[in-house]
């Protein structure tokens, strides 16, 4: 037989919705397309929810970007492509193959069900929840921590972890009440970058705060009339540093900003009131990430 033959459909041996490769070809969708009255895609479709994503232990991602980084990561159980979208999902096909990962096809109305996206990308995956514990990311003597302190929109919240992820931070945490890390907005704007650190959930700003600063790390505190600059705190960033990033309508809370060891201002050269809160992290990440590579 010629090594680039077609592949055939799935035996009955096998789920008829599994793929399986042959010679690096990847099979086509026959007739095993999910639609959305389908149980597994409405079910998936809750996911949406907070609630529901909590009771079961597992969150949807969508786009190419995030799919790939929950099967690297090993966190991805099943994996949802858009049945006209084969050839070009080939590659998170096969990644998801390779690893034994359930790949199913998906109709075009049932794409537009589990999509939150404007255009919708077609490839989807299910994963187990990423909340890491702040006790095991403290006893790793992080040295950079993005800690944003009741973000409540999703789409800063997942710019956080992305520029903390680019800067090399050790891990992001989410103090009070802040956005899950698992709706699909801050997935999406992370990038994929959510499947790359830790991500902590600490409900307690009071004792996550303690926590840090017990480790050891300077705590810092975004203000606008802080009364450190960032052009002069080279000597502050070179130590383990946790930045303290405030909500974005309010700021930090005046006990927040008191128990931090610095409070710390971005210049501002232009004409700009203030900046906000996923471009204060964007430009005090860099800095310290920036010092402490010296």
């Amino acid at each position: 037989r010629s090594p680039a033959r077609r592949c055939r459909p799935t035996s009955t041996h096998r789920p008829p919705d599994r793929l399986v490769v042959i010679d690096d070809n990847v099979s086509r969708p026959a007739t095993d397309v999910l639609s959305e009255r389908s149980s597994r895609v409405v079910s998936y479709a809750k996911l949406h929810r907070s609630s529901v994503r909590r009771a079961e232990g597992r969150f949807l991602v969508e786009g190419a970007n995030s799919v790939t980084a929950a099967l690297d990561s090993g966190r991805a159980a099943v994996v949802l492509v858009r049945a006209a979208d084969a050839d070009r999902h080939h590659d998170v096909v096969a990644a998801a193959v390779e690893r034994g990962v359930d790949v199913l096809w998906l109709s075009e109305r049932a794409v537009a069900k589990l999509s939150e996206a404007t255009t919708p990308p077609g490839v989807f995956a299910v994963c187990d929840l990423l909340d890491a514990e702040l006790a095991e990311v403290l006893a790793a003597e992080p040295r950079l921590l993005a800690v944003a302190v009741e973000a409540r929109e999703p789409g800063n919240a997942g710019t956080i972890i992305r520029c903390a992820d680019a800067m090399g931070a050790d891990a992001v945490v989410l103090l009070g009440d802040s956005v899950d890390p698992h709706n699909g907005k801050c997935v999406r704007s992370s990038a994929g970058s959510i499947f790359h650190l830790p991500i902590v959930r600490e409900r307690s700003i009071t004792e996550g705060l303690n926590r840090i600063r017990t480790a050891g790390l300077t705590a810092l505190a975004t203000a606008a009339d802080g009364e450190l600059s960032l052009d002069d705190a080279a000597d502050v960033l070179a130590r383990p540093t946790a930045w303290l990033l405030g909500n974005e309508a309010h700021g930090l809370a005046d006990e927040v900003l008191a128990a931090a060891d610095h409070r710390v201002s971005i210049p501002i050269r232009g004409h700009a009131e203030s900046l906000n809160i996923a471009a204060a992290a964007a430009i005090c990440l860099y800095e310290s990430a920036r010092i402490q590579a010296r």
